[in-house]
């Protein structure tokens, strides 16, 4: 017993001298160390990832925005709402940059309420504008889960059964008013096969957790703001599908963006289908994405034609969709002193001295990396820019002889 008492809790020992890692530069600051930390921490995320496993590539995805009086707090600066707010307009590039043919949507939850802010779609540019329009509202009552949780059942039930649902919960509050039993509500979410994540701003609540385990979801807890963008982060890769996700063929077209006319001359402005519902004049012009099978109008891609029900999307965003399927392969890490070269041990990316005792090396086409651009491989690119390189060369060489 003595001995047991001694060992201490195993948490303990992972935070054994901690101080050691942390090294000054010639300057006297500790930020070097503290970025190849953050560094090594996405890496090992990267690492840990799952291969070979079956994602919904067409991704339908609301976000729910606490707008209770509790996201008036200042612990995010300047409050937590503009802070959520200013962090989901990067979001919102970048994963329609990751995913580009799903869509996304927002709705916001206060005075025991829950609003749609914006419908599913495509366009980046629409969902920024109104997340900036958010900003200037003022927080007010409570916030309800089950309210929001039905208004995103609503929306997302009807959702082709090939394509992902997934909701998205941004709580600071840690209470819900509810007008009945949210529990019937998270059977309901599970029974339609949407899956629930939550971010929490304030602290762990039991019913969040239960949601998320029932719907195959991620329940976080955020530490501070760069955790806050970490966790965001981590939904912008596809989930991977669930058994009763079906598996079809998809009938798409692809519409080319026209002026409308022969030659753009003598069309009269008309109103796309998008904003056919919409008070204002936004839509309503010449051009447009006009769809081939029976030339409704649209303003933004990708979109499921209202008319006959076919899938609208570019080339490019189909070919671009599928990094997902197919990334990259990890490097494998060496110690700089380790590997042999003629001079001086350079990045193949970047092209500059690799200093770091750790170097990258691909398996593929054996050339080495420093770890930003491993990071930047891996996150950004996905592709590697060696073995890119030499499929170039060889495409070249068949040519050539050819």
């Amino acid at each position: 017993m003595a001995e047991e008492d001694d060992k201490g809790y195993r948490w303990e020992t992972e935070y054994e001298k901690t101080w050691e890692e942390l090294h000054e530069d010639e300057s006297g600051s500790l930020q070097a160390t503290v970025s190849d930390l953050l560094h090594r921490a996405k890496r090992k995320q990267f690492m840990e990832r799952v291969t070979n496993v079956r994602l919904g590539m067409m991704r339908h995805l609301l976000i729910v925005i606490d707008a209770s009086s509790a996201m008036s707090d200042q612990d995010l600066k300047p409050t937590r709402l503009v802070a959520t707010l200013k962090l989901l307009e990067m979001f919102v590039d970048e994963y329609f940059d990751q995913n580009p043919i799903s869509q996304i949507g927002f709705l916001m939850s206060r005075n025991k309420k829950a609003d749609k802010i914006t419908e599913l779609g495509g366009n980046p540019r629409r969902h920024i504008k109104a997340l900036q329009d958010l900003a200037t509202q003022a927080c007010q009552g409570e916030f309800s889960l089950q309210n929001s949780l039905e208004l995103a059942l609503s929306a997302l039930r009807n959702m082709p059964s090939h394509a992902s649902r997934e909701l998205l919960v941004i709580m600071g509050s840690l209470t819900t008013c509810d007008p009945g039993d949210v529990r019937e509500t998270i059977q309901a979410m599970a029974e339609a096969n949407i899956r629930c994540s939550v971010i929490g701003l304030s602290a762990e609540v039991r019913v969040c957790k239960r949601l998320c385990q029932l719907t195959g979801g991620i329940y976080n807890v955020i530490l501070d703001e760069p955790h806050y963008k970490d966790l965001l982060g981590q939904h912008m890769t596809p989930p991977p599908a669930s058994n009763s996700t079906e598996s079809s063929l998809i009938k798409m077209g692809f519409p080319h963006h026209s002026l409308g006319g022969e030659k753009g001359k003598g069309e009269k402005p008309s109103m796309c289908m998008c904003h056919l519902d919409s008070k204002s004049s936004q839509g309503f012009s010449t051009s447009g994405y006009f769809c081939p099978q029976c030339k409704s109008k649209y303003c933004e891609l990708p979109i499921e034609c209202k008319a006959c029900g076919l899938t609208l999307v570019s080339a490019p965003h189909l070919a671009r969709s599928y990094h997902h399927l197919f990334p990259p392969g990890s490097y494998k890490e060496f110690l700089s002193s380790d590997v042999v070269t003629d001079g001086p041990l350079c990045c193949y990316a970047c092209q500059v001295e690799i200093l770091d005792p750790h170097v990258y090396v691909c398996e593929k086409c054996e050339q080495n990396f420093c770890l930003d651009c491993d990071l930047f491989v891996h996150e950004t690119l996905h592709s590697c820019p060696g073995c890119a390189s030499f499929r170039n060369l060889q495409t070249i060489q068949a040519m050539s002889l050819s």
